[in-house]
């Protein structure tokens, strides 16, 4: 077990007394007469008791539904348990359950476009938007898409959506026609919801081409509703188009169709840069619980805060965010580049929405650092409580760079989780200190455990992140997996009756985890297991590198590491730097770290959602193909890394 590091925060007696947190362990405590003294106490009862515990979560968070019999039904298998099986809800009118002039949402664009809905709007445009889908003959178990940026409509869509018992899927408008067909094409929607444009980093993008080349091959579309956004006429596609004007001229109040418990939500998909995406269905019921247990005590989301999250309605954290509407948050959506029109456009945007919450990525965080803003002195950032990160491992130098150039007194949470999970196995925790590099805590209900390769629990070292037990927000299942074999292929065949969730990390000392990268991209040389962000930790402290990439080649019967780096403009990768980051490396980890290799790259590859892609590359380097570039936001990229001389040398 690592020895926990260098204190950065810890929450004052009043933050720790007030928290929703210490309100339901007092709670749990009185209601269960156990002993419940601490977090650790705390997330030992929610494993061992998983019934009581998630009966409480129902209770504390005032889940609106009709709940019946067992909590949990037990199986021989684990991806066949189910939570709640004879219970009944409607998870849209868990999100509209307040109907009065508070904000909801606050929409912005990158050109500065804003618009405002309250929730008593919010309610009366997803009850016309819901009229308008019954009749068209929408209802349980059908499909609507958006192709769609990340503004107030795409929520107004998911949620008249789920209020009449379909099934929501989207991805955002930077998609390339293959990959949306990749994955509207598996799950055939009836209704697309589309914008003509948006816009990106002082571009205008028309949308147009693509939504049309979808709606010619994806021949279940018979709808499509038009949201405009940069002026086009009406799309001229092979379906029924609408504007979204026409759909929510009526409003009205929404009905809500109360459906099982474990009813299909959302689908949400894999990354898919190995092959076409796997549609990964998630329920209601699942989705609601986790997100309301995370919102209200992990980070301590009530109605008088501002969240928001830097995400794309293409990422799971849409969904994530889209869910504070259940605690009666008023949300910050925002659809553009965070460094425009410059680098600190964020930070303006905490001070003027008095944001309370802000959640962004490691990668944002560390490009911000290398601006060389300073925040603290060019913003006010009075609203701001808390910072999330996810997406990757955020480095140590990222941990220091928010308390010494941002704020001091937030509680920084590094969180993790992802897709496959609509929510997070490691989560922050507003009475539990911030630790360098650490994530604060396991989350509440989540019999998290790191593996050997043998399937031991490891109680100090790196390993297999895993979850030992069911949790609601496990999917339902794959689309169209109807005996259930892709499924359990993904996260159950490493380790019997087990998700192995591909995280590779440990835990500290303090209760603590590290995540140090995913387990397929671990480097292996001379057979010791390195993680990824190890090496990305200190490389990302010189000021010289923009950004890095690392595999493991394989030669001579072993593996070597080597490094791609982006620099800054106009700097060149010489003999001194290379020995620079070599040793940066080397001081901080160990010589099994230390690249055979650094080479200099124009640009990293990456998914859609801001993922760099180790696999991709490795592939490349191999002279293996690369099953599926759709799902690249620069596929272009990958040729930087093909026929390298310096991987053909000893």
């Amino acid at each position: 077990m690592t020895d926990s590091s260098q204190l950065l925060w810890e929450p004052a007696e009043d933050q720790i007394s007030n928290a929703a947190m210490t309100r339901f362990r007092e709670r749990a405590t009185s209601t269960h007469g156990v002993a419940l003294h601490d977090y650790p106490s705390l997330h030992k009862w929610s494993v061992e008791q998983p019934e009581a515990f998630w009966n409480l979560i129902w209770d504390f968070c005032n889940v609106t539904g009709e709940r019946r019999g067992d909590v949990l039904r037990s199986e021989s298998e684990m991806q066949d348990c189910r939570f709640f099986p004879e219970s009944y809800l409607n998870f849209a009118e868990n999100l509209l359950r307040f109907d009065d002039d508070q904000l909801a949402i606050v929409s912005r664009l990158e050109n500065g476009r804003r618009k405002t809905l309250t929730y008593r709007e919010l309610r009366h445009q997803v009850g016309a938007f819901a009229a308008f889908l019954s009749s068209k003959g929408v209802g349980e178990g059908d499909r609507v898409a958006a192709f769609m940026p990340n503004v107030a409509e795409t929520i107004v869509g998911m949620l008249a959506t789920t209020s009449v018992g379909a099934i929501w899927s989207s991805c955002s408008p930077d998609f390339g026609v293959n990959g949306v067909f990749d994955r509207f094409g598996q799950i055939e929607p009836v209704v697309l919801i589309a914008c003509d444009g948006y816009f990106y980093n002082g571009k205008t993008i028309d949308s147009g081409p693509v939504v049309g080349e979808v709606c010619a091959r994806v021949a279940s579309i018979k709808h499509v509703v038009q949201v405009p956004y940069i002026g086009l006429p009406v799309l001229d596609v092979d379906a029924t188009v609408v504007t979204w004007d026409e759909v929510t001229r009526s409003l009205q109040e929404p009905e809500f169709l109360r459906l099982p418990f474990n009813h299909p939500l959302y689908i949400m998909y894999s990354s898919g840069t190995t092959g076409v995406p796997k549609c990964i269905v998630h329920g209601a019921g699942g989705t609601l619980l986790q997100h309301l247990k995370e919102h209200q005590l992990h980070v301590n989301l009530n109605r008088s805060d501002t969240l928001f999250y830097f995400t794309t309605c293409g990422w799971m954290m849409w969904n994530w965010l889209v869910s504070g509407l259940a605690s009666g948050s008023t949300l910050v959506l925002y659809d553009g580049s965070p460094f425009h029109p410059g680098d600190t456009s964020m930070m303006d945007m905490i001070d003027e929405e008095a944001i309370t919450v802000f959640g962004t990525s490691a990668k944002y965080i560390s490009a911000l650092q290398k601006t060389s803003a300073v925040p603290k002195t060019s913003h006010k950032l009075t609203s701001l409580r808390t910072i999330l990160s996810t997406g990757s491992p955020l480095s140590n130098e990222s941990f220091r760079y928010v308390y010494d150039s941002v704020k001091s007194s937030v509680c920084l949470s590094s969180i993790s989780g992802g897709t496959d999970i609509i929510s997070c196995f490691t989560l922050g925790n507003p009475v539990l200190p911030v630790r360098e590099g650490e994530l604060q805590c396991l989350g509440l209900g989540m019999d998290v455990a790191f593996f050997d390769d043998d399937g031991e629990t490891l109680e100090e070292g790196k390993g297999e992140l895993v979850c030992r037990t069911p949790f609601p927000s496990m999917p339902i299942g794959f689309w169209r997996d109807e005996d259930g074999r892709k499924f359990h292929g993904a996260y159950f065949d490493r380790f019997p009756n087990t998700w192995a969730h591909g995280d590779y990390g440990e835990l500290t000392s303090s209760g603590g985890v590290i995540i140090h990268g995913r387990s397929d991209a671990v480097l292996n040389p001379g057979g010791v297991r390195i993680g990824t962000a190890e090496i990305y930790r200190q490389v990302e402290k010189l000021p010289q590198v923009v950004d890095c990439l690392c595999i493991g080649q394989d030669w001579q019967d072993d593996v070597r590491v080597v490094l791609f780096v982006v620099l800054q403009s106009e700097i060149d990768l010489d003999e001194e730097l290379t020995n620079t980051i070599k040793s940066t490396i080397r001081s901080e980890t160990t010589p099994r770290h230390v690249p055979r290799f650094v080479i200099q790259v124009p640009d990293i590859p990456r998914t859609i959602s801001g993922k760099i892609v180790e696999l991709a590359v490795r592939n490349v380097v191999h002279g293996l193909p690369v099953k599926n570039t759709d799902a690249l936001a620069n596929p272009e990229a990958l040729a930087f890394f093909r026929d390298q001389p310096l991987l053909q040398m000893d």
